[in-house]
């Protein structure tokens, strides 16, 4: 059956609004990245709310098959102490998404995720935008999936739909390759959701793709990014597909209904459509 991994960084982004003295408690944090400070506060935004981990919990109660949380290295919203507590708390599966960087490494390997992914990190983005250059790093990346792998980790790599970036992916070891939806979600955005648009549909067959070949080299094939409760469907429909990583959307629709339903509800909606597209 198809799963569902929660992200649940935005959760920690409202705290930080709020409570951004107490972050940055990690070795890595940077004094004034992000309107974090460096030197303030170990807690690391413990006492502020709303607490991921109390998210996680929700999340759970509502369905997540998984929760993720990316521990950036301006620490502009997950914190070590989350990090930390997650592992400990979290009854599911925790997916720890990270630089390729030897502090991030170094952190992993202690707190040991169930699984870790690799993703690109841009200082200025707000979020993850466009998946990682695997071909580029190839050396790098078989460094830190054979030590991440030697730590007793499933290890992931967030790629864009490309078979240059598959192809390595597959020679650098990854035991996962979640394809960004990104482009596809735009392209949805841009068509209302009409597949008779040409380029919609081009965008979907491009994740479906990648998905196959993903498979036929025996990797899972996951996906993620800019999922919605709109455009979810035709994502969670191909075949094949094992997890959706979906955060933004939910932790919006949590707002108005509460995060356990809108888990919930995003979970039904994946499960039918992977029911119809079997």
């Amino acid at each position: 059956m198809i799963q569902l991994g929660v992200n649940i960084d935005h959760v920690a982004t409202v705290r930080q609004a709020r409570y951004r003295a107490r972050g940055g408690a990690g070795s890595g944090a940077l004094a004034g990245a992000g309107g974090l400070d460096a030197g303030a506060g170990a807690g690391g935004g413990a006492g502020g709310e709303p607490d991921p981990v109390r998210a996680a919990h929700e999340a759970e109660l509502g369905g997540a098959d998984g929760i993720t949380i990316h521990l950036r290295e301006d620490r502009r919203h997950i914190q070590d102490r989350d990090v930390d507590l997650l592992r400990r708390l979290v009854r599911v599966k925790l997916n720890l998404e990270m630089a390729a960087t030897d502090e991030m490494v170094g952190i992993a390997c202690r707190v040991q995720p169930h699984t870790s992914m690799l993703v690109p990190e841009g200082r200025e983005e707000v979020t993850t935008e466009g998946g990682l250059d695997v071909s580029r790093n190839l050396p790098r990346m078989k460094e830190v999936v054979a030590r991440l792998k030697a730590s007793g980790m499933i290890v992931s790599a967030f790629i864009d739909a490309d078979e240059a970036q598959i192809a390595a992916a597959i020679e650098a070891g990854f035991d996962v390759c979640e394809v960004h939806t990104g482009p596809y979600a735009h392209a949805f955005a841009a068509c209302g959701g009409d597949f008779r648009r040409a380029e919609l549909a081009a965008e979907l067959e491009k994740v479906a793709a990648a998905g196959r070949r993903i498979r036929g080299a025996g990797l899972r094939f996951n996906a993620g990014h800019a999922l919605n409760y709109h455009n979810v469907g035709p994502i969670a429909a191909l075949p094949g597909i094992a997890e959706l990583h979906i955060g933004h959307a939910i932790v919006s629709r949590a707002v108005f209904t509460g995060l356990r339903e809108a888990v919930r509800e995003m979970k039904s909606l994946m499960v039918a459509s992977a029911a119809r597209g079997a």
